[in-house]
């Protein structure tokens, strides 16, 4: 006897607790980001110091320069702007019934390649019904009725079934009731159940044919029971019947077929024909049925042996019970959404395999039986590379168990895949934990799968999981907007100085400016600009590579155009207002005020990186609008405030200074439509 970690559920507790969650593609790019940052400002500030060295400036102003590039340089308000635009996505995703349980969850969603999926409950709608009864003898018999109430009939394919076959009729519903633990029962209010919803579908049959468990569990007393377990594929009740003790089995057949040496028709029990009924049931299956085997007969257990499988052999196989679970409606839609934004779609199932290639098909999620791939065929795998080597074109997973369901994720992982996986049970743990995004069901998942996840959808919906997709795309675009805004207007400020390092002018603005510039009036837009909605069009993009670095090659372009405009201007101005002659603290002052004008206009830009600016309806984003003018009115709140005019060095100027500082400002708009125009033209 097992304890402790040597247990199934102990494994399954290592599994878990021993094995990190691998990193976000978020945190890896920004760990990537912040390095380059740092080796960037360092290497800067190394040149200046050279240059400023070799320029025969005093130490202390050397000193001054370091500490306003680092400021200039450093995107400060980036950890609360990334914070809130996580945080914003999450509230979209919980609008949309995805609960996120770890923030950095949010965007690791929306950068996954492969989706691998639940089919019951999450592809489907988790109401099973019994639709029809096969005999070992290849008959099969209909049953009538939907859903949980119990009404309707069962009949043969002659009608009512005569006195020999309502008998088997019995004997098949008593296995369906005395191996079940779900429950079925009228209320005030209707019909009540609870419990798997294989279980439910069989005593809502058995029902139908007069058959009530409470009845038979009097009748005939349970003495030990073997629950159902996916690994076993199978579950069995020991009973005492008529001073026997008889056995009662229901499961797959694959399973049940060994433990049989007798087949039950209509009046007798006859030598069991094994190639008959597994075409029976692979018919059945190939229709989309979910097909169960049930099985009864006596045993030999002594008190001292326990009740397992070695003790179930020389059974009888009574029928196949047929089971139906529609697909929810929006499921194929979602699956082709996923297509269309350039994921894949794996079904992972322990259904027959005849069953779940019919599903998949249906959904389009494979396109032929050269994409089925079962759990017998992954046992047979030597080692990972073979394993690796069926994951690689198979997209439905048949038979699998819970080990081999994280073997399956691991595979897809080393294929080179960013993998999501839903689950629900205590099995499925081990995938969630080891998946870039576990998914776990609200409504039927154990607390197990919930506490082990990243995510949680709350009705169970496959459609939910993509609608998570397209937030957490919009969640990483904002979050790509917001940097864009921190290292163009910082690199603008880089450009500045260098510039007037090398004509040998004074430090354009001061550190405390510095500041102010970046924390407080960019501080206010960058929060805003988390606010952005979607554009549209993030479920037409394929997933971006998870070693694909934040600034690609379009941001690269586009910060370098904006930096050089900004800082050039910027550098043009202060270096009119010193040859005017301007004091240093007035040239300064209407610096600070076009940088401030300029961001104030260049939060727009950042809106999208390919849509023009005047095909952005301001209003779609009403904070940022609000936030952009109070930038613009707290600066200008600043320059009237006494105390903080003297901090900041600041003071008012005419409204005709400030048009023309605007009018400057808007070159950046002109840029950037310019180069967005031009990608247009000649990129796409």
């Amino acid at each position: 006897m097992a304890t402790a970690l040597n247990t199934v559920l102990g494994r399954i507790a290592a599994d878990v607790l021993f094995k990190p969650s691998p990193k976000a593609p978020l945190q890896v790019r920004m760990d990537r980001f912040t390095h380059r940052v740092a080796l960037l400002v360092g290497i800067a500030a190394l040149l200046m110091f050279v240059m400023a060295l070799m320029q025969a400036t005093p130490i202390t102003e050397v000193f001054l320069l370091a500490v306003a590039l680092a400021v200039s340089v450093i995107p400060e308000g980036l950890p609360v702007a990334l914070t809130v635009a996580l945080a914003i996505g999450m509230r979209r995703m919980a609008k949309r019934n995805v609960i996120v349980r770890r923030l950095i969850a949010v965007e690791a969603l929306g950068s996954c390649t492969l989706i691998a999926t639940d089919k019951t409950g999450t592809l489907t709608v988790n109401q099973l019904t019994s639709r029809r009864i096969a005999l070992p003898n290849g008959e099969v018999w209909e049953i009538s009725g939907e859903g949980i109430v119990p009404e309707g009939s069962i009949l043969t394919s002659r009608g009512a079934p005569s006195e020999d076959e309502a008998a088997l009729l019995e004997r098949l519903c008593q296995v369906a009731v005395l191996t079940n633990e779900g429950f079925l029962g009228r209320t005030e209010s209707g019909w009540s159940h609870h419990g798997d919803a294989v279980d439910v579908a069989f005593l809502v049959m058995a029902h139908k044919a007069g058959v009530v468990k409470a009845e038979m569990t009097n009748t005939f007393p349970e003495i030990e029971t073997i629950p159902y377990e996916s690994e076993q594929q199978f579950s069995a009740s020991l009973n005492s019947v008529d001073g026997r003790q008889c056995a009662f089995v229901k499961g797959a057949l694959e399973r049940l077929l060994p433990m049989c040496t007798t087949m039950a028709i209509p009046g007798q029990d006859i030598a069991i024909k094994h190639d008959m009924i597994e075409q029976l049931a692979y018919s059945l299956a190939n229709e989309g049925y979910r097909v169960l085997a049930l099985a009864a007969g006596d045993i030999e257990l002594d008190q001292a042996q326990a009740f397992t499988e070695e003790k179930l052999h020389g059974l009888t196989l009574i029928g196949l019970v047929a089971i139906i679970d529609p697909l929810r409606t929006e499921a194929k839609g979602a699956v082709a959404a996923c297509r269309e934004a350039g994921i894949e779609v794996a079904m992972i199932t322990d259904d027959h395999p005849a069953t779940a290639l019919t599903i998949a098909q249906e959904l389009n999620i494979v396109e032929s039986a050269d994409q089925l791939v079962a759990g017998p065929d992954l046992q047979l795998a030597l080692d990972s590379g073979t394993i690796d080597q069926l994951t690689a074109k198979a997209r439905c997973f048949a038979r699998v168990g819970p080990r081999q369901k994280l073997e399956i994720v691991q595979s897809l992982q080393r294929n080179g895949h960013f993998v999501a996986v839903s689950g629900d049970g205590a099995n499925d743990a081990p995938a969630l934990r080891t998946a870039q995004v576990g998914v776990a069901m609200g409504l039927n998942g154990t607390d197990v799968a919930r506490e082990t996840s990243d995510l949680i959808v709350t009705d169970d919906n496959f459609a939910s999981i993509v609608a998570g997709v397209e937030e957490g795309r919009v969640a990483f675009a904002n979050v790509r907007k917001v940097i864009f805004l921190l290292i163009s207007t910082g690199a603008a400020e880089l450009v500045l100085f260098t510039l007037a390092l090398l004509t040998g002018l004074p430090l354009p603005l001061m550190a405390v400016q510095l500041l102010w510039l970046n924390l407080v009036t960019n501080g206010i837009q960058d929060v805003a600009l988390a606010f952005e909605p979607g554009e549209g069009n993030e479920m037409r993009q394929s997933p971006r590579s998870p070693h694909e670095p934040i600034f690609n090659r379009i941001m690269i372009e586009r910060v370098i155009i904006s930096a050089l405009v900004i800082g050039t201007v910027a550098f043009l101005l202060f270096q009119w207002l010193i040859a005017r002659g301007y004091t240093l603290d007035e040239a300064r002052n209407g610096t600070l005020l076009l940088m401030v004008l300029f961001e104030n206009v260049h939060v727009f830009n950042c809106r999208s990186e390919a849509r023009s600016v005047f095909r952005h309806n301001p209003l779609r984003n009403p904070i940022l609008l609000i936030g952009t003018v109070a930038a613009q009115l707290v600066h200008i709140g600043a320059m009237y405030t006494p105390w903080l005019r003297d901090v900041l060095h600041v003071q008012p100027i005419s409204p005709q200074h400030w048009l023309e500082l605007l009018g400057f400002a808007l070159t950046v708009l002109i840029a950037m439509e310019l180069h967005k125009a031009i990608r247009k033209r000649y990129l796409h």
